[in-house]
C-alpha cells in the first residue's frame, strides 16, 4: 500500500508542529509507523492523499455519529456559512439546539455553549466549587476530562497511552485538590468521602469511559456515586463528551437511570465541528455570568456552523437510528468475539451501544489497572495489519472504536474477514 503523499506531508509536518500533528494520539507513536493524511471522506469510508481507501472505526473520535460528509449535516453547514460564519452576537441556532438538547436531557434545564469538551469540565468544575464552597474533586483513573490543569492526573487517553501520569508544566499545587480513585470502586469513593467529604465539591465521572478503551460501570456504581454525593451535598458531573447522543438518545444518564447535578457534552453535538457544553439544574446553571459570580466567556461560543452541524446531527437521531447502530456494533462485537475464540487469542470485547473495544487479555477489564493488561504489541501489529487491509482503527490500543449509521452491513463483513485474517498474521511475527 503505497502512501508516498503522507510521507512527504509528514515530512515537512514534523518541522511545523510538534511531531507533525495536532493532538499527540495522531502521531501513531502507540502503534509505531507514520501517520497517513487524509485527503476526503464519505460515509463510513475515509481517502488518504495517495487514494488509499479505509473503512474508519475512528469517525472522529466518536464525533461522527453519522459517518463522514452526511447530506443534511453538510446541507445546514453551508445553508449556516452564507448566512455568516461567526457573528459574537446571539443567534436562532443556538437556541434552537438548546431546546434540543434539553428535550432529550430534561435533567438538563439550562446550558452555557462552548468550544471543546475541555471548556466544558474545566466550566462545570469551576461552578461546581463555586455552589459548594468547596475546593476538592474526586475524579476516577483511566477517565480522561480534556487537557484541563487539574484533571491531568491519572488521566486516560494518550496520557495512559504514553505512561504519564500527569503533564509537565503543571505545578503539584494545582493538582492539590484533585483526588484520584479507581473507576469502578465505589468502596474507595466511601472511603474518601468519610475522611474528607465536607472538602469534596464533586465527583466528576464518564459514566462509561472511553478513554482507556471502552469500560462500563459496573452495576450500581454510578448510583452509589449518586447516593454519596447527595448525601454530603456534592455535586456529580457526568462527562459526557463522548457517551452524549452515542449510547443512548438521552446519554448515559438516561441509560443507567442516575440523574447527575451537571452534564458535560461535546463531539455529537458539534456534527463534526468543534463544540462543547456543559449544563444541569436551572440554580446551578444561574450562577454562570451574566446572572452570577462564575465568570466563562468565549469569543466563538455557539458558533453557528457548529450549532446548524449539531442541530442536523441530532435530528436524524431517531429510533430508528440507534436500532441500526445497536445491529451494526453488535454484529461486529459477535464476530470479533468468535475470531479471538477460534484462534485462541485471550481477549475481552468490551461494548455499549456503538462504542466497543478489543483488549487482549484474559481477565475482565473493569478499570485502569485492568486495561493496561492488554497487549499493546499485539494491538499494533494488528493495527497495521487491518490499515494493510484497509480498516482503520484507532492508533491506540487504549482508545475506543466508533461505529457509525453509514457502516453497513457489507463494511462490518468486510471488517470481520479483515479482523480474522489480520489477527492471524499479527500472531505469527
Amino acid at each position: 500500500m503505497d502512501r508516498e503523499q503522507s510521507q512527504r506531508l509528514y515530512t515537512r509536518a514534523q518541522q511545523l508542529m510538534p511531531a507533525g500533528v495536532n493532538s499527540p494520539v495522531r502521531a501513531f507513536r502507540a502503534v509505531g509507523g507514520t501517520p497517513f493524511y487524509i485527503a476526503s471522506a464519505q460515509g463510513a469510508v475515509i481517502t488518504d492523499v495517495d487514494g488509499n481507501q479505509y473503512i474508519d472505526y475512528v469517525c472522529s473520535w466518536g464525533a461522527l455519529i453519522l459517518g463522514h460528509s452526511h447530506p443534511s449535516v453538510v446541507r445546514a453547514i453551508c445553508e449556516a456559512a452564507g448566512r455568516g460564519t461567526s457573528y459574537g452576537a446571539p443567534h436562532e441556532g443556538e437556541v434552537l439546539l438548546a431546546e434540543e438538547i434539553v428535550h432529550s436531557m430534561p435533567w438538563v434545564e439550562m446550558l452555557r455553549f462552548v468550544n471543546s469538551g475541555t471548556e466544558a469540565t474545566m466550566s462545570a468544575i469551576r461552578l461546581a466549587r463555586a455552589a459548594t464552597g468547596r475546593p476538592k474533586i474526586v475524579k476516577f483513573e483511566g477517565n480522561y476530562h480534556g487537557h484541563v490543569d487539574h484533571l491531568l492526573a491519572k488521566a486516560g487517553s494518550g496520557v495512559a497511552t504514553f505512561g504519564l501520569p500527569d503533564s509537565a508544566g503543571v505545578p503539584g499545587e494545582i493538582t492539590e485538590h484533585t483526588l484520584v480513585v479507581p473507576y469502578n470502586h465505589a468502596d474507595a469513593v466511601e472511603s474518601l468521602f468519610k475522611e474528607i467529604g465536607e472538602q469534596i465539591a464533586a465527583v466528576i465521572v464518564e459514566p462509561v469511559a472511553g478513554n482507556m478503551g471502552v469500560v462500563p460501570p459496573a452495576p450500581g456504581f454510578l448510583q452509589t456515586l449518586r447516593q454519596i454525593t447527595t448525601h454530603y451535598h456534592s455535586l456529580l458531573i457526568f462527562d459526557e463528551v463522548i457517551t452524549g447522543f452515542r449510547v443512548s438518545r438521552h446519554g448515559a444518564a438516561k441509560l443507567y437511570d442516575v440523574t447527575p447535578d451537571l452534564v458535560c457534552m461535546g463531539k455529537i453535538i458539534g456534527g463534526g465541528l468543534p463544540v462543547g457544553a456543559y449544563g444541569g439544574r436551572r440554580e446551578l446553571m444561574q450562577m454562570v455570568a451574566p446572572l452570577g459570580p462564575v465568570y466563562q466567556a468565549g469569543t466563538l461560543s455557539g458558533n453557528p456552523l457548529a450549532m446548524a452541524a449539531g442541530l442536523a446531527t441530532l435530528r436524524e437521531l431517531n429510533d430508528s437510528a440507534y436500532s441500526q447502530l445497536e445491529a451494526r456494533a453488535g454484529a461486529l462485537e459477535r464476530s470479533l468475539t468468535e475470531t479471538t475464540h477460534n484462534l485462541g487469542v485471550p481477549a475481552q470485547i468490551n461494548r455499549v451501544g456503538s462504542m466497543l473495544s478489543v483488549f487482549f487479555t484474559d481477565h475482565p477489564v473493569t478499570d485502569s489497572e485492568s486495561a493496561m493488561h492488554t497487549d499493546r504489541q499485539l494491538y499494533a501489529r494488528l493495527f497495521h495489519a487491518m490499515l494493510r487491509r484497509g480498516v482503520f482503527l484507532p492508533p491506540s490500543a487504549l482508545e475506543a472504536w466508533f461505529v457509525s449509521t453509514a457502516h453497513t452491513e457489507a463494511h462490518v463483513e468486510q471488517t470481520a474477514k479483515a479482523f480474522h485474517d489480520a489477527l492471524k498474521e499479527a500472531l505469527t511475527v
